[in-house]
């Protein structure tokens, strides 16, 4: 990609999007494109051909997507499906009458079955049943990643995909009952911190294991996906190495300041036992992050206090 593309990030206010456009700014772009949810809802395939035919994006980032935790894949089952999948169609298909000239659809590792082989590679797509608590979002990743690959196919259109592992960061979520595990427990630790609160919940059992990548890691692979990768097979985006949410608890206290007890709720739902990628792909290439786990959770933790005191909120250091 040349420094002044024309380059459109669907979803630039969302945790990867956001990321993404910090990347390319970095990395001397110039030429971005961006729309609101309100100013261009890419649900509406009107409203996104007319975008795609005014604006004649080259290069396309869709990071656009509804996302959510557990509890918000459970409630809202009909807009996690109908949501994105209307999004990433509208949004693939102008992008082919507009004759963009790569597109990179991220998708998410929820896509492979719950008893996937771990690490998890990019082949064990459709080989066995979803986990249940998040089927709805993961199908509709899927019909993303085969629409990218029937473009391509069909119209030789070259539209890759990828698929980030857990990720959080500066833009992240934290509302409670919309958010990842991640956030939720930064959340849930500063504010027992601030209150003197003797103990924390913690949903599930605290034995699943699961893999956190730091998303400006995430942006800055999708940078490299974009220049260096134009294939029909899917690609991991991960670190490689995962870790129990007990013990991700724990750090994330540790860095926090809490030193409250942590208790587990085992009646609430852990989710896949186990969800680690295979990046053999993504570092054959060339890739590896950059960013450690706990390096990242205090750097999305300073981040959000940041935006508690901007938010005018008492008692934020």
């Amino acid at each position: 990609m040349n420094k002044d593309a024309k380059i459109y990030i669907a979803g630039h206010r969302g945790l990867v999007g956001g990321a993404i456009v910090r990347r390319l700014e970095q990395a001397g772009y110039t030429n971005l494109v961006t729309r609101t949810s309100r100013e261009l809802d890419l649900r509406d395939q009107a409203q996104v051909n007319a975008f795609f035919e005014s604006e004649q994006p080259e290069y396309v980032f869709l990071a656009a997507a509804k996302v959510g935790g557990i509890l918000a894949n459970d409630s809202y089952p009909a807009e996690f499906l109908y949501d994105n999948l209307m999004l990433e169609a509208n949004v693939i298909h102008a992008a082919y009458r507009a004759g963009v000239k790569k597109l990179l659809f991220l998708g998410s590792t929820c896509i492979y079955p719950k008893h996937a082989p771990q690490p998890m590679p990019e082949d064990s797509l459709l080989t066995g049943p979803l986990e249940p608590t998040n089927e709805w979002y993961a199908v509709a990743k899927i019909a993303g990643i085969k629409l990218c690959q029937a473009y391509r196919r069909q119209y030789g259109c070259s539209f890759i995909s990828a698929m980030p592992t857990n990720l959080y960061g500066i833009g992240d979520n934290f509302d409670l009952e919309k958010s990842h595990v991640m956030p939720a427990l930064i959340r849930k630790m500063h504010e027992a911190k601030e209150a003197g609160a003797p103990s924390v919940e913690i949903w599930g059992t605290g034995t699943p294991l699961r893999e956190f990548l730091f998303v400006d890691d995430c942006a800055d692979a999708c940078l490299f996906l974009m220049q260096n990768y134009d294939d029909a097979g899917i690609v991991n985006i991960g670190v490689g190495e995962d870790i129990a949410i007990a013990d991700l608890a724990r750090l994330v206290a540790r860095v926090v300041g809490y030193a409250g007890e942590l208790v587990f709720d085992s009646s609430k739902p852990d989710g896949t036992p186990r969800k680690l990628v295979d990046t053999s792909r993504i570092n054959a290439l060339g890739w590896r992050p950059t960013v450690s786990l706990e390096a990242g959770i205090r750097l999305t933790y300073d981040w959000y206090r940041e935006q508690l005191g901007a938010a005018g909120v008492r008692g934020v250091g």
